[in-house]
């Protein structure tokens, strides 16, 4: 990935991992997986676990221990209301910016 697309990137993972959350729940590893498997090939998995922590913090997601096969728990996330909530200010806001864009690009803007 270049450096415009991970500084965009910065601003938009948040609500990129709580889209996924509102799909299913997921720990740390998969959501990362699936970050990779569509292209996002150099998010590192510090830098979700990190976005957990923080989404954990301010209350938008629920936390579940579930036993692992292989070592300690693991740390399951799902998106709660508020987190819900949250993700449609996202989108809301995506839709606004998005829409002013494609009238710049266009040159309507």
């Amino acid at each position: 990935m270049g450096r415009q697309m991970t500084e965009m990137l910065k601003g938009t993972l948040e609500g990129i991992v709580l889209a996924i959350l509102a799909v299913r729940s997921a720990y740390g590893y998969e959501i990362t997986a699936w970050l990779r498997e569509q292209g996002f090939s150099d998010i590192a998995e510090g830098t979700v676990y990190a976005l957990l922590l923080r989404v954990e913090k301010r209350g938008l997601v629920d936390v579940e221990k579930v036993p692992s096969e292989k070592g300690p728990p693991r740390k399951v996330y799902s998106l709660n209301a508020q987190g819900r909530e949250y993700l449609d200010e996202f989108w809301s806001t995506w839709s606004f910016l998005s829409q002013r864009l494609e009238q710049l690009r266009e040159g309507d803007g």
